[in-house]
């Protein structure tokens, strides 16, 4: 037992120490973070200059009534082509030419023209057709409304009262009638991240398994290894060592990506100038954009609590939990398939025939992910978070829509017996190929290795 600990420690310190995992552990959480936090910051450094938009309108619905604002300004050109506008663009400081058709009120889908000699900015785009909106908006009023001798103040009080803005909190009720306000779409994403991070990990790890096999086998460090250890042990030994590296590096990961996140949400949303350094967007919210009768303010703060509740809701304990089981076990159950493959050769370019039975189920958990995403209690679902080769993908992705316990613990079960078969089928493999050199293996002459006995 000894033994098995000093191979352990080894396989641990000896990866642990190296520049690659030191700096795929730093730069893990800093990716995270920026992947969530990075659009914030770039939203806040935006273009906060003056923009003049030269208005050439042909239906006169618009002319003298945009509104200008501390960063757009409007000029109305009158007796200009599109053509003679845009040449003095450059000479006038224009940002951009907007050109408005004579027939935008007939059209269905109304349609104007923007010149520029760059591209304009999103937020420029949304101003002015915001603007363009609420005036043709107006404009079909009050056409409208001679047409049936109603007032235009008497048409927006009937399409005031007919319009609806429909939003859906689900309520998840538990098995003790406790009612949980719930996010599909957020289930959807922590369902979706922790599956592929299962995947990721198991590959990653269970392939260094594989290559430190191949690479003490072609140095012939393995003979020596053997001479004072069984070969099992040596396996065993290697695989948990490496087990571990993951797990210490995925605790890392969680530390530091907390810390990050803590950090980052203290400057970018919990601090008052988070969304001051950028005016423009904190004029748009203010602005009187409407949702019905509610600011965009009130409507933002209340989907992001809504989101925050759902949330808590979700029990990350059990998560946690589960995934720390899944990926011990999922990467056990792999790892001793991966440790059997590169016993099996001599270099790492004759492990594709070997891959393929391997990689498939990993790959096919993956893609079975995105049809549980949206269907989480189908049989399909079920089955495939209960088959060992797939469970840890798939059931990583149910869990945050709730799953029932037995499923669990059936699910947890398999995995684990799974896991121990595998590994005794894999240790009767790697025992004769470690020693086996020179020759061209295949699957034959594997069923003959599994058949031998002590």
């Amino acid at each position: 037992m000894n033994r098995i600990f000093i191979i352990i420690k080894r396989e641990y310190l000896s990866r642990v120490k190296k520049r690659t995992f030191i700096i795929m552990t730093i730069l893990g959480p800093i990716l995270f973070a920026a992947l969530m936090f990075v659009p914030i910051w770039l939203a806040q450094m935006e273009d906060t200059d003056t923009k003049t938009i030269a208005v050439i309108d042909d239906s006169y619905i618009f002319h003298d009534h945009f509104q200008n604002t501390q960063y757009v300004h409007y000029e109305y050109l009158q007796g200009y082509s599109v053509d003679s506008a845009v040449s003095v663009m450059e000479e006038r400081g224009y940002y951009a030419v907007l050109y408005i058709p004579i027939n935008i009120v007939d059209t269905g889908n109304a349609v104007a023209k923007m010149y520029s000699d760059k591209q304009p900015g999103l937020n420029v785009k949304l101003k002015i057709a915001g603007d363009m909106e609420k005036l043709l908006e107006d404009a079909k009023l009050q056409i409208k409304g001679s047409e049936l001798g109603i007032s235009t103040a008497e048409m927006r009080k009937v399409v005031k009262a007919v319009e609806s803005n429909v939003s859906i909190h689900t309520i998840k009720l538990g098995e003790d009638g406790e009612q949980k306000s719930t996010s599909t779409e957020i289930s959807m994403i922590i369902g979706y991240l922790a599956g592929f991070l299962i995947y990721m990990f198991v590959f990653m790890y269970g392939s260094q398994v594989m290559r430190g096999v191949i690479e003490e086998k072609s140095n012939r460090i393995v003979e020596i290894i053997v001479s004072s250890v069984k070969p099992f042990t040596l396996m065993m030994g290697k695989i948990i060592g490496i087990a571990f590296v993951g797990l210490t590096q995925f605790i890392l990961w969680i530390f530091l990506t907390l810390g990050l996140f803590t950090a980052a949400q203290a400057v970018f949303i919990d601090s008052p100038a988070g969304f001051q350094q950028n005016p423009q967007l904190e004029q748009m919210v203010n602005s009187g954009s409407k949702l019905g009768d509610q600011p965009v303010q009130t409507e933002l703060s209340s989907t992001v609590e809504t989101a925050m509740q759902s949330v808590r809701a979700i029990n990350f304990p059990l998560l946690l939990t589960s995934f720390i089981i899944y990926f011990l076990f999922g990467y056990l159950l792999y790892a001793g398939l991966f440790a059997a493959v590169g016993s099996a050769v001599d270099n790492e370019a004759d492990t594709q025939q070997f891959m393929l039975p391997i990689t498939l189920p990993l790959v096919l958990g993956l893609i079975v992910m995105f049809s549980v995403i949206n269907n989480p209690e189908t049989s399909l679902a079920y089955w495939f978070s209960i088959i060992p080769f797939t469970s840890p993908i798939v059931m990583m992705v149910r869990i945050p829509f709730g799953v029932p316990l037995i499923d669990l613990i059936i699910s947890w079960s398999v995995l684990i017996i799974s896991f121990i078969f595998m590994v005794w089928l894999s240790g009767k493999i790697y025992r004769t190929g470690i020693l086996m050199y020179g020759k061209k293996v295949n699957y034959k002459e594997i069923w003959k290795w599994i058949r031998y006995r002590n």
